[in-house]
């Protein structure tokens, strides 16, 4: 069953919510992904056979939340993913970010650090907003957003998806790659070798650039964007149970 919180910012969030013991589970998703997805699914079972804390969420505009998907933005799902993780969970929890969600993840480390035990990424999507949309336009893109405020991307799914000039630039706000970041804890980075939403050149980058005592990154042969492969799930379950061990 959903449940539901309301935001001092006056936005709705849903969650599903599952107790246990021992330090908890949260899960970040992506862009335009919801909590129903595979990877959410999968790791709530599998917390749930562990008899591990599991909480999944839908951000502002995606999901069962409200709010419209094209009038959100990084700086909005960030502060969404901290007021679940201060009102939902109790002491230090492992994010498991997922490409957007590992950006969220990587903000949470820097507003919350008290409240995150570790960390696991996967096809984590830092700073993609620069990086990825605004690098990639090509003018005439860059002129429409300007004009429009909105430029239309193939989303490699049923319909294409909006992205807006305020997403961009509130984006620049909230870079984790241009400034020291500090990750004090059990580390895990998970990416495919045949993503084709985030480069293994991204990894590295990030692999190099965060700060940290116990980090590694594991390249998953011909693993691509979705990572949902019984494999690829395995291998993501695996790392939380080693953070979890490196405590």
């Amino acid at each position: 069953m959903t449940d539901f919180l309301d935001t001092p910012s006056g936005r709705r969030i849903a969650y599903h919510r599952l107790p246990g013991v021992g330090p908890g589970i949260v899960f970040l998703g992506g862009f335009m992904s919801d909590m129903e997805g595979t990877k959410a699914i999968a790791l709530e079972a599998w917390a749930r056979i562990e008899g591990r804390p599991f909480l999944r969420f839908d951000y502002s505009g995606h999901g069962q939340s409200s709010e419209k998907f094209e009038d959100g933005c990084i700086g909005d799902w960030a502060e969404d993913a901290q007021t679940v993780i201060e009102t939902l969970t109790e002491g230090p929890q492992i994010l498991v970010g997922s490409s957007m969600g590992g950006w969220i993840s990587l903000l949470m480390c820097k507003r919350i650090p008290e409240r995150v035990a570790g960390l696991v990424t996967i096809a984590a999507a830092p700073d993609f907003t620069e990086d990825g949309f605004w690098a990639g336009f090509d003018a005439d893109q860059r002129a429409t957003l300007e004009r429009d405020g909105v430029v239309m991307m193939p989303s490699g799914y049923d319909s294409d998806y909006p992205i807006t000039r305020r997403l961009i630039e509130d984006g620049r706000d909230h870079l984790v790659l241009r400034e020291p970041l500090p990750l004090p804890f059990p580390v895990r980075f998970l990416q495919g070798t045949v993503d084709t939403s985030v480069s293994m050149e991204t990894a590295i980058r990030l692999l190099d650039h965060a700060a940290g005592e116990d980090m590694r990154l594991t390249l998953v042969k011909g693993a691509d964007h979705s990572f949902s492969t019984p494999d690829c799930l395995a291998t993501i379950e695996a790392a939380i149970t080693e953070v979890t061990g490196r405590i």
